[in-house]
């Protein structure tokens, strides 16, 4: 048995299990056995045969994983430079409807897509993510390779939305490919748990709580139960989506949710944005962060995503105030966690209009513990003993860690994924100097970039009000113009 011990870091974020929260610890040791913690203090000693290896924490701030509860890994990287600016001015700047479906890749993208996302995961501290995707016959291949611990998410739905004036959005419903897509669903699940690395998990995840029958979301949520798996749900991501539930239930996305029965604590919301009193919303009752407080349902906060389209929730702090557990998301590009968790606290405080909404120490729970217990893991995301050995080892000595007064918001405000040094997952170092050693992620960026290439062409058949071309919908930020141009140059 090979013992490693991280000796004497600069800091370590141990989790004190008395107070529940993570704590500074100075100049301590952390070994690990076997994927799993087994000491954390001062001048650890072997104790029993074997071999011993030795890491320095000399300038190093030694940090658990960061667990990312609710991405997109094989949807969203393609989305670069399309989606930054682009929202549908009738559907309250709403991006899902109008835009998202013109650039999707092809099943030639989806590796790509999912080795670049999981690697950018990699290299800002993640090693626990749930992947929200349509499934691909990759997925779990690519997951084992990337070294993750990975709870596989695979989307299904009755109906899809489309809009095709751009102030209206229209469903086409086929409630057996719901049904046919859960079934599809649970049996991917159930390869994933059983795969001999260990390390992958499952989620029911009806997609949206506009696209499935009560039915599918009751039916999903009962066999989560049965099978003791997390279940989440897109739901209050948009106002249209809050009028589509409050039109058709008079009842709100998270009270009609409630209504079925399916709020408890395996449950998380994605998102959770637009409710009751939210002031975009002007509903009539004042209840649902009370709701999913008593039903200890958990709610995966991404704010840059909605940042984009100039939406937020609102906000982060009074959420947990009202007893709710959150977690963080990278749902979009860059699947960046230490950025996304900067916005927290920025968008927050906006929101809140006071640097008082919220903590960095808060923010830095809801990146570990918080989404820890919406999976219903408490094995991950703390450096105890007994814990899995998923640990980040943060460059205090980067000019952008200096001054390192306060470790923690120097990572969090300045330096991000670029002070992120090394990276283990149940004991396996996966991120080396900053870089991925698991993932070919230069190569899958280049695919990538091809891949948008021949998305691009697809959209006028896939832009149902004018058929635009992509740089109709999504002008690039200059004209482009051929090095032989006379404009700009004196004239002859």
């Amino acid at each position: 048995m090979k013992t490693t011990v991280i000796q004497k870091a600069d800091y370590v974020l141990g989790w004190d299990e008395d107070s529940q929260r993570h704590i500074y610890m100075t100049g301590a040791d952390v070994a690990f056995v076997d994927g799993q913690i087994t000491y954390v203090g001062a001048d650890f000693k072997l104790t029993t045969p074997g071999e011993l290896e030795t890491v320095s924490g000399s300038g190093k701030m030694l940090m658990p994983g960061l667990v990312d509860i609710h991405s997109h890994l094989v949807h969203e990287p393609i989305n670069k430079g399309y989606t930054d600016e682009t929202g549908s001015a009738g559907l309250y700047n709403s991006n899902l409807y109008e835009y998202m479906p013109t650039m999707e890749g092809d099943e030639e993208a989806a590796p790509a897509q999912a080795t670049l996302a999981a690697a950018e995961l990699l290299m800002s501290g993640v090693t626990t993510v749930v992947d929200i995707s349509a499934a691909h016959e990759q997925w779990i291949e690519i997951m084992v390779k990337s070294g993750l611990r990975c709870c596989l998410a695979p989307m299904f739905r009755s109906a899809r939305w489309f809009t095709r004036n751009g102030h209206l959005v229209e469903y086409e419903w086929n409630e057996r490919t719901g049904i046919e897509g859960m079934e599809r669903a649970l049996k991917l699940i159930d390869k994933a748990r059983t795969h001999p690395c260990g390390r992958l998990t499952g989620m029911l995840t009806p997609a949206q709580i506009d696209t499935c029958t009560p039915e599918l979301i009751q039916a999903s949520h009962a066999e989560a139960g049965r099978r003791d798996l997390p279940w989440q749900i897109h739901a209050g991501q948009s106002l249209p989506e809050f009028h589509e539930i409050t039109r058709r239930h008079g009842l709100t996305p998270i009270q009609w949710l409630h209504s079925l029965g399916v709020l408890d604590h395996r449950s998380v919301i994605g998102h959770a944005i637009f409710t009751d009193d939210h002031p975009n919303t002007h509903w009539n009752t004042s209840k649902d962060l009370s709701i999913l407080a008593e039903c200890r349902t958990s709610v995966a906060h991404c704010p840059t995503v909605f940042m984009r389209r100039g939406m937020a929730l609102r906000d982060f702090g009074r959420y947990r105030r009202a007893g709710i557990n959150m977690g963080i998301g990278t749902d979009t590009y860059p699947h960046n966690m230490i950025e996304e968790m900067r916005h927290v606290g920025y968008v927050a405080r906006l929101m809140a209009q006071s640097p008082h909404a919220l903590t960095t120490g808060d923010v830095f729970h809801a990146a570990t513990i918080g989404g820890a217990n919406a999976l219903g893991r408490r094995d991950i995301a703390r450096i105890a003993v007994g814990a899995k050995a998923d640990l980040v080892l943060v460059d205090m000595t980067h000019h952008l860690m200096r001054p390192s007064r306060d470790p923690m918001r120097s990572l969090v405000y300045a330096a991000a994924d670029r002070a992120v040094h090394t990276v283990f997952v149940d004991g396996r170092k996966l991120v080396h100097e900053g870089k991925v050693t698991s993932l070919d992620y230069q190569r899958a960026s280049a695919e990538v970039d091809e891949a948008q290439r021949r998305a691009e062409k697809l959209v006028p058949q896939r832009d149902l009000i004018a058929h635009r071309s992509a740089s109709e919908m999504s002008p690039l930020s200059f004209a482009v113009v051929g090095a032989d141009s006379t404009f700009g140059n004196p004239a002859n």
